[in-house]
């Protein structure tokens, strides 16, 4: 019998790599699809003066272009969104330009090479305006938010942070910054959509089956009844699925108009201008100390871009910081700047990523004024109560991570003083941070059906964006309903099975596995009421999970996920090319539901965190608003050789304030802080420190020692 938690492989797994596995843009309808293109718009701001489609229409297999013109009436507003990814997405609704890449048409053809020629052939003339795109030439219009997701304060303050400054005895006051970074997923963002009549079925990459279907329905001013989602695998998504961009829009409203299936798919570049973007961000961190290491205060104050005129994203980004160490004078803030480019979205671990990455190369300059190991200067300043909210923690384990990490890395082999360890031609470095990612809980519902064979089937609308979630419930109803797991089919991602939030936050998971669970016992209750005995039909029976909102230990505890990251790099002491050489994960999540597919988890994210801290940044051209290098040969990523030995140890743990499988979110876990580690390693290889991400040869050469 196999138990949660053990290392199954994915139960999906073969139909993936025997091409069984049907993506979005892989399907088919009924019978053949039109295909459509998106015409980008050519200046980031500005609005539309002429448009001719005339020669696009009578180009070979054209058999429409929509506009502004000619879109139908669209919603604009959803009050009762329960969150940002249920509301409208309007597109093509007028001519003003908001941002570069903007949609200005849509054509759609027989034939996917018929419609993207004829982009070539509609006609567009601006009326070009100036726009504001330079982050750091509008700091001074800051504005503060109302609030952060799910109603979280947008600034804190415990005590004095100038006067807890002013008595420290060591102090670190410095700005961070962060480039504009993307989700850029295997499966590019798609869709299919087939009408029916009044009805609507839309196969679309989305992380949120229930928010895809409000956002096309209060779009296009349907009943969201007559609207259904189908979504049984999706290619990767990271945050940038969690929405509905323009693809699903657009055709949809083709369908609609000629009650024909269409398909929509970005191209590679019209993601990086048609997909939100992780902010760009400017921390700036100030961190006081007695002569001992004991923090007496610490501030984070953050400024980031938005396109409130789009949707006023505000990222989270230091929340983190709020729960992560203990002082007794205590600031955060929130500040966004409005730009004409694209608008900021969720982009994986959005908050922490760049916030724990700040706070913890903040950290490790702190260690260095003190002359202080930086684990043991993290070690002294752990709270034994959350710092801000003064709840104790549901269960926190970070001094342990932070101890077994240095000893399974061989922590004490670290230069004590930057640049003084060679191995040959290369600059040896360690670097450590810790790891701090929120858990939150987000309602959930799953069906499951006993049939009279004795098998069992699952049923939820939840998704499975590569992470493993098809095996995850596979093992919770097989070990709830005790059969082997080719007993359990589960089924995933239609409108037409119970609701859930679906996979993002790190809420996923965990919330999906506790409804199956519950939807097991309760199924389960239905048969002992039958003496035992199945009818023809099956038995049949749901379970759910609320929201943080509606669970009590929200209130009463402080729940989050911990770890700590290790890392060691090389640097070549000529010309500064950086190398990581290994890093190590040891972290804290409460109870493992699959240790194989969890592992996978964690190491994406620490090799995603690697990638912001040397590799990735996506460059504005202050000309246009648009992204210089909106390609994989320009918006560099990590291929295998960048990657070599990456290790995760997870502690043996069971958090009962967390749900009833003791489970916490992990997923986003492994890029908290691990861009931190590699950044504080390179600092110790070569005695560089690097505050503007990311960290290239040209960044660190000019201060490398001389030989």
């Amino acid at each position: 019998m196999t138990n949660i938690g053990d290392p199954v492989s994915r139960v999906d797994g073969p139909l993936k790599v025997t091409g069984q596995a049907t993506y979005a843009y892989e399907e088919w309808g009924a019978g053949d699809p039109l295909y459509g293109f998106i015409v980008g718009a050519t200046i980031g701001k500005g609005r539309v003066t002429r448009i001719d489609a005339t020669r696009a229409e009578k180009a070979p297999g054209v058999r429409l272009v929509l506009t502004y013109l000619n879109a139908p009436e669209q919603g604009r507003t959803n009050d009762a969104a329960p969150l940002e990814y249920w509301s409208p997405e309007p597109t093509l609704n007028r001519p003003d330009i908001l941002h570069y890449g903007q949609p200005v048409a849509l054509v759609v053809a027989t034939t996917f090479e018929q419609a993207r020629t004829a982009t070539k052939l509609v006609e567009v003339e601006y009326a070009v305006e100036d726009g504001h795109f330079d982050l750091d030439a509008r700091l001074s219009e800051a504005y503060a938010p109302k609030s952060l997701i799910f109603g979280i304060p947008t600034d804190t303050e415990v005590g004095d942070l100038d006067a807890g400054l002013a008595a420290s005895t060591v102090e670190v006051d410095q700005v961070y910054s962060t480039p504009y970074d993307f989700a850029h997923p295997l499966e590019l963002n798609s869709c299919l959509a087939v009408p029916q009549g009044e009805d609507l079925t839309i196969y679309v990459s989305t992380q949120i089956v229930d928010a895809a279907r409000a956002t096309v329905a209060t779009t296009l001013k349907m009943d969201p009844e007559r609207v259904r989602v189908v979504c049984p695998y999706v290619g990767g998504a990271f945050g940038s699925k969690l929405h509905v961009h323009s693809e699903t829009i657009l055709a949809a409203m083709a369908a609609r108009q000629l009650n024909q299936a269409v398909k929509v798919s970005l191209t590679r570049q019209q993601i990086f201008d048609l997909v939100g973007v992780r902010p760009t961000s400017r921390q700036r961190v100030r961190l006081g100390a007695g002569g001992d290491g004991s923090l007496v205060a610490m501030g984070h104050e953050v400024t980031f871009h938005a396109n409130p005129n789009v949707s006023e994203f505000v990222e989270p980004t230091a929340l983190g910081t709020r729960a992560l160490y203990a002082a007794p004078n205590r600031l955060t803030s929130h500040r966004l700047v409005a730009l004409d480019v694209p608008r900021g979205e969720d982009v994986r671990a959005p908050g922490e990523a760049t916030g724990v990455l700040a706070m913890e190369v903040a950290m490790d300059e702190l260690a260095h004024e003190l002359g202080v190991d930086p684990i043991e200067l993290r070690i002294q300043n752990e709270p034994a109560v959350d710092p801000e909210s003064g709840l104790p923690f549901s269960d926190r384990h970070l001094v342990e991570c932070l101890r077994e990490g240095a000893e399974k890395f061989g922590w004490q082999h670290r230069p004590t003083r930057p640049a003084t360890v060679r191995d040959g031609q290369w600059l040896i470095g360690y670097g450590v941070a810790a790891a701090i990612r929120a858990h939150p809980q987000a309602p959930m519902k799953a069906r499951v059906r006993l049939e009279a064979d004795g098998s069992a089937v699952v049923q939820s609308d939840m998704t499975d964006i590569g992470t493993g979630t098809y095996t995850i419930l596979t093992q919770v109803a097989a070990a709830a309903l005790e059969l082997s797991l080719d007993r359990v089919r589960v089924e995933l991602g239609s409108s037409e099975f119970p609701m859930t939030f679906g996979s993002g936050g790190s809420w996923g998971g965990a919330g999906a596995s506790v409804a199956v669970q519950r939807a097991c016992k309760a199924v389960l209750d239905k048969l002992k009421e039958s003496n035992n005995q199945i009818p023809a039909e099956g038995l049949e029976a749901e379970g759910e999970i609320g929201g943080m909102w509606e669970e009590p230990n929200y209130g009463a505890y402080s729940i989050s996920s911990y770890g700590a990251h290790f890392a060691e790099v090389a640097v070549d002491a000529d010309t500064a090319e950086i190398r990581l050489r290994r890093m190590l994960g040891v972290f804290s999540v409460g109870a493992v539901l699959n240790a194989k597919t969890a592992s996978s988890q964690l190491i994406g994210g620490m090799t995603w965190g690697m990638s912001m801290a040397l590799q990735e940044e996506a460059v504005i051209d202050m000309r246009t608003g648009g992204f210089a290098n909106r390609d994989f040969a320009n918006y560099l990523v990590p291929v295998h050789a960048d990657i070599p030995v990456v290790e995760v140890v997870f502690r043996d743990e069971f958090d009962d304030k967390a749900n009833v499988l003791g489970a916490r979110g992990l997923g986003e876990l492994g890029i908290c802080g691990s861009g931190a580690a590699v950044a504080n390693a390179v600092f110790n290889a070569t005695g560089v420190r690097v505050r503007e991400l990311p960290i290239t040869v040209e960044k660190v050469l000019p201060g490398l020692p001389a030989a």
